[in-house]
């Protein structure tokens, strides 16, 4: 996995616990990236609705509240193919590459259901409650 969605997650959270107008290079600077890879990261958002721009602007809003927005929905905003993938182009005259599909999918699969489970269950407004607890102590 690569990391548009811990900096989507960035981007949302800097958005929605701002105070005043954020640029991309004001988000690029806090990611310690180039401020072009942070507005295709908010095209991505903006795509699924997870952020809004404001008519005749460059200000943007949550989609959804914080305490809607879960982790899955800012995944599949930047993730749209399979974390998990099983090579099926293996040697089926070979007794490992005869069976690895079928042994190997289902475990994939098995995967990717508990990390969707798990992502559902947590909100953008858990991390920023942990950002803010660990930033207190």
């Amino acid at each position: 996995m690569d990391t548009k969605f811990s900096v989507a997650i960035h981007i949302l959270i800097m958005i929605s616990e701002s105070t005043h107008q954020l640029t991309s290079q004001d988000i690029a600077s806090s990611v310690q990236t180039n401020a072009s890879y942070i507005r295709k990261i908010i095209s991505l958002l903006k795509k699924a609705n997870l952020l809004v721009r404001y008519t005749g602007s460059f200000e943007y809003a949550l989609g959804k509240s914080k305490k809607e927005m879960t982790l899955f929905d800012i995944y599949k905003a930047v993730h749209t193919d399979t974390l998990l993938y099983t090579h099926q182009h293996a040697n089926k005259q070979c007794p490992v590459g005869n069976c690895i599909y079928d042994v190997l999918h289902p475990i994939m699969f098995n995967a990717e259901k508990a990390l969707e489970q798990y992502l559902s269950s947590k909100t953008l407004h858990d991390v920023i409650e942990d950002i803010m607890n660990m930033s207190n102590t």
